[in-house]
């Protein structure tokens, strides 16, 4: 039987869902956007905050709405009106959206036989800095034995339409990252300016077995489909996603056994490019669903 339980860890409270014998297990902070901490599965660790790498600079498994990744000098227009947010990231752009650092409240808890699932909501009832329109999210997360799912939900409870994308910054270990490899469809890939905002859009040369080697990564990809896989020493993994269009950011922080691998349904600056970006008119929802299928070695 699957079991779920709180835990206040330095003086954040988080929510442990975790099957019979605790071999797979998944942390979830409560008060930093709802982020998944941790992920284990048959006592290996997938996802687990690591020394000198703080969520405030890291955003590790952050959830990224109404934007990912970053708009340009945090600027944009949307249905005639310019807004502006705030500059976040070295006061040159807005990055990661605005629910990464809210507190999420638990709505409601299933436990069964074979999975446990929490789900989690924020409501925005004031207008924020750039984006002054209202709205409900709600995070779904669901544990199996080999799998972990995440579902988001929207609902504009504005009078106004708005513009969003949505993503997702999960952290993946590998002790031996540099002998992992990726494996995805892409036939698009983003070139980035130096701030690391969308230049330009240009055609795919990679391999679609991606090995990671020595490569220092910041590079987003369109997808061809909706599934990437991720395989190290230790386990392999499957990310599949329940969008139409779907764009997979990559990044390898310096020094560190981790990857970022980044599901995501629009690019950086979706704002002004309009590349995946959706708009969500008063009283509609949409979403998104991101599975992991785990399989350990």
């Amino acid at each position: 039987m699957f079991s779920i339980f709180n835990k206040t860890e330095n003086n954040l409270p988080t929510i442990i869902l975790q099957n019979a014998d605790n071999s797979t297990s998944a942390k979830i902070s409560l008060q930093e956007g709802g982020r998944l901490q941790e992920l284990k599965c048959k006592n290996i660790y997938l996802i687990k905050d690591i020394a000198n790498f703080d969520y405030v600079n890291s955003y590790s498994s952050s959830i990224l709405f109404p934007f990912a990744s970053r708009i340009e000098n945090g600027s944009y227009s949307f249905l005639e009106q310019k807004y502006q947010l705030k500059k976040n990231d070295n006061n040159t752009s807005a990055l990661h959206g605005l629910v990464y650092d809210k507190k999420f409240e638990l709505f409601d808890s299933k436990t069964d036989k074979d999975n446990c699932s929490v789900t989690l909501s924020y409501y925005e009832n004031n207008e924020s800095v750039g984006f002054p329109f209202k709205y409900f999210i709600s995070l779904t997360y669901t544990l199996f034995e080999n799998s972990l799912q995440l579902n988001i939900t929207i609902k504009n409870i504005d009078d106004s339409p708005f513009p969003f994308i949505l993503g997702w910054h999960p952290y993946f270990l590998s002790d031996e990252l540099s002998n992992s490899f990726l494996k995805f469809k892409s036939d698009k890939k983003v070139i980035f300016d130096e701030n690391l905002i969308t230049k330009e859009i240009v055609e795919n040369t990679q391999d679609e077995l991606f090995r990671i080697e020595d490569k220092g990564l910041d590079d987003c990809f369109f997808l061809k489909d909706n599934k990437a896989s991720f395989s190290t020493s230790k386990y392999n993994l499957q990310i599949t996603s329940s969008n139409k269009e779907n764009f997979l950011q990559l990044y390898t922080p310096k020094d560190l056994p981790v990857i970022a691998i980044e599901p995501m349904t629009g690019i950086s600056n979706s704002f002004n490019n309009l590349v995946g970006l959706k708009v969500l008119e008063p009283q509609k929802t949409d979403g998104v669903t991101w599975n992991l299928d785990i399989d350990i070695k």
